[in-house]
């Protein structure tokens, strides 16, 4: 009888999880929707705003270190900097082996326009939550990406 009772908990229990992992889901592609329509006001895509934001946070970085705070390979990134070189908001410079980015004057102006909007924009995404809630919301987030077992790896 207890088998039986283990099976219907272990139902319910993945089926709560399933319905965690829905909902986060849902929420994540929601927000990079919004975002980028929101981004689109200034001719750029999500990941063309990481780029600008990371570049312009660390005002240089080389395509390697850029490729590890985006979790991508640097191959990942190539045609986007490339983009970005054309439309005169990214330069790269070779210091022997090594590619090193900077924004241009352009990509600057770009950086202090769209970086506060942006992040006004995404923080608003959480107004509905009092200050306790979003960090009970942190913490718990945090829990579930530190024993993930990719984390473990």
């Amino acid at each position: 009888m207890g088998n039986k009772t283990d099976n219907f908990f272990s139902k319910q229990q993945l089926r709560l999880n399933l319905m965690l992992w829905f909902r986060l889901s849902r929420f994540y592609n929601q927000s990079i929707r919004e975002s980028n329509i929101h981004l689109k006001e200034w001719n750029l895509t999500g990941s063309q705003f990481d780029i600008l934001a990371q570049i312009g946070t660390n005002e240089r970085l080389s395509q390697q270190e850029l490729a590890d705070k985006l979790f991508v390979t640097k191959g990942n990134i190539t045609q986007l900097i490339s983009k970005m070189e054309k439309n005169g908001l990214v330069k790269r410079e070779q210091e022997w082996k090594t590619k090193y980015l900077s924004l241009t004057d352009k990509g600057l102006t770009l950086y202090h326009q769209v970086v506060p909007l942006q992040e006004q924009f995404q923080a608003a995404q959480f107004e509905s939550l009092n200050q306790q809630e979003k960090k009970v919301l942190l913490e718990l987030l945090r829990k579930i990406q530190r024993n993930s077992p990719r984390s473990k790896e």
